[in-house]
Order: C-alpha cells, then structure tokens, then sequence
C-alpha cells in the first residue's frame, strides 16, 4: 500500500521551503539591522537617561508637594556646580585652543547665550512642579489629577513646560553641535562656568526669600543631592549619547522618563494605572530602535566640494562607524 506523497496536500514541495527559507533570511536581516550590539547599547544609554530624568522629575515634586520647598534655581545650582567643579576644571588645565581661557577669549557671548537657555530651560520646568501635577509636567495630559489643581494654576504650570521644552530644544541642538564638532568637556566646561554664574545671580534675586524659609532636616537634603547627582549624570552622559547619534535620537529615547514617572507615581502619588502605558512604552521604543537603525541623509550644499551621503546618514553616523569598524577621523570622506 502506498503512502501519500509529502506533495499531496496540493502545496508543492520546494515551493513551501523557499518560502520558510526567504522568511527566515528575512527575520535574520531584520534582527542583524535592528539589534545590533551598538543599537542595544544606545537604547540602554537612553533608558539610563531616562531614569536621570525620571529621578529629578519625582524629587521636585516630592520637595513641592511634601515638603511645601519651591526652590528650583537652588536646586539647578548645585548641579551646575558639580559640572563646574569637574569639567571646568578639566578645560583650566588643558593646553592650546582647548584650553578654558583661549575658548573664553573666542566664544565667551556664545556661550552665555547657551547657559542662559539651559538654566532657565532648568528653572521652568521645576518651577512647573509647584503649579500643577507630575503628569502634566510629563505629558501635558489632561487626566483627572489635573483638575485637582486650580485651572490657572495648571495653565500657568503648562505654559511653562512649553517654555522649557523650548528652550531645552535650543540647548539640546547647541550640545549636539558642540560634542560632534569640538569636544564633550568643552561643553559641559562651559555649561558648567556659566550656568554656575547665571543661575548664582538669579538665585540671590528670585529665591533668597525661599531658600531662608526652609526648614531643613536630613530628609529634605537628601532630596536635593538626589536631584543634583540625577541631574549631574544626566547632563554627564547625554553628550556620549548625542556623539553616537543625534539630538532627535537622544529626544526620542527620553519619552519613556514620562512613562517611569508615571509608574512611580503609581505607589508615590496614588496614580491610576492604564494599560496605555505598556502601549506607549512599546510604542516609543520600536520608535527609538528604527530611528537608531535607520541613518538620517543630510543633503549638502550645492556649492559644497564634498561628495553627497547615500548610505550612511549624519544623524547616525558615530554608530554606524561603530558597527562598520571604521575610525572616526575617516567621517570627513564619507
């Protein structure tokens, strides 16, 4: 008695396993281009400065809502005097044109302009906290916690989270510029000089009153070392990032400090829980992975000596060099 053919079902034989064959080159394609080990890297970079964030996000509302301390330049202040004492200190001692006073010399308004945007980019957004709730700082999101607060005050809150948001953008895109062209250090040097001065001087005209009226404990300055090593890493580590990516990408990977301060907020603050975060979550990773696997093309000028950029994009280019084995000084050519 004979038996049936593997092919009796109708479905031909080689055709079936070229297709499970062109499938599976197909996942192997996509996992060799979306999980690299230079994307997996940058993701867990981004998930860390999340948590920086997410970490400064909590300890300004726990100060404003617990403790009644509004004090957001005293707050930025210690944190640019950290980045002072480390990284301005590292450029006093370097030599040639990287050194602090030959960069004073040449951008000294460039840089005043940069650590005004980055202190009071600081100052709104934790002044935002005392207005209105750590969701709507995050995401602007109309929920029920919300109207828990005055309307003014919340419109007062959003307001200036859009500021800050703003002026974030304007210092984000400087630092990228900054880390890829010159250096890291000369960044966070002169982030650091000038945001110690700005924010010093704003500090005994704003908040003097405020700063006075504290009534400190071991609790209460535990809580600002937490927002300042939060805020020191932050500022420490974006640059590393931002070198091997962009100022989008970074952005990108820093919405999920939104969804970690929400579920902190779910055992601090007494928040709701949706199933729309994991969602989000989801969402804005598989954003981040194709965006970090997926070069940006930069057109050139049409004067510009410099051959076009067809398969390496200059927003990706660090970590496209990474995977490739390429060094760095070859960027130029490419």
């Amino acid at each position: 008695m004979e038996t049936d053919s593997p092919a009796s079902d109708g479905t031909p034989l080689p055709r079936a396993l070229g297709e499970a064959g062109a499938l599976g080159s197909l996942l192997r394609r996509i996992k060799g281009k979306l999980f690299t080990w230079n994307i997996l890297k940058t993701i867990a970079l981004g998930q860390m400065l999340s948590l920086c964030i997410c970490g400064t996000a909590i300890t300004s509302q726990y100060l404003t809502e617990k403790y009644k301390v509004n004090t957001p330049m005293l707050q930025s202040f210690i944190n640019y005097c950290l980045l002072f004492l480390i990284y301005t200190t590292m450029l006093a001692f370097q030599s040639g044109s990287d050194n602090l006073l030959d960069i004073l010399k040449r951008k000294w308004w460039k840089y005043i302009l940069l650590g005004l945007a980055d202190v009071e980019a600081n100052y709104t957004i934790v002044r935002a906290y005392q207005y209105t709730t750590l969701t709507s700082v995050q995401l602007l999101d109309c929920d029920k916690h919300k109207w828990e607060c005055r309307g003014s005050d919340v419109l007062i809150g959003d307001l200036l989270v859009l500021l800050g948001a703003s002026l974030y953008a304007v210092s984000n895109v400087c630092e990228e510029y900054i880390v890829k062209k010159l250096s890291r250090q000369e960044f966070l040097g002169m982030v650091g000089l000038f945001g110690t001065i700005i924010s010093g001087i704003q500090l005994l005209i704003v908040e003097y009153k405020d700063i006075a009226s504290i009534h400190w404990d071991w609790k209460i300055a535990l809580l600002f070392v937490a927002f300042a090593l939060c805020m020191f890493c932050l500022y420490s580590f974006m640059p590393l990032v931002i070198k091997v990516t962009s100022a989008t990408s970074v952005n990108l990977g820093i919405l999920t400090a939104d969804l970690y301060s929400l579920f902190f907020g779910l055992f601090l603050f007494g928040y709701k829980f949706s199933g729309l975060y994991i969602l989000s979550f989801t969402v804005i990773m598989l954003g981040f992975i194709l965006y970090c696997s997926t070069p940006t093309r930069t057109a050139e000028p049409a004067e510009s000596n410099v051959p076009p950029v067809t398969s390496i994009g200059i927003d990706n280019l660090g970590l496209k060099l990474e995977e490739s084995g390429l060094p760095e000084t070859q960027s130029a050519v490419l």
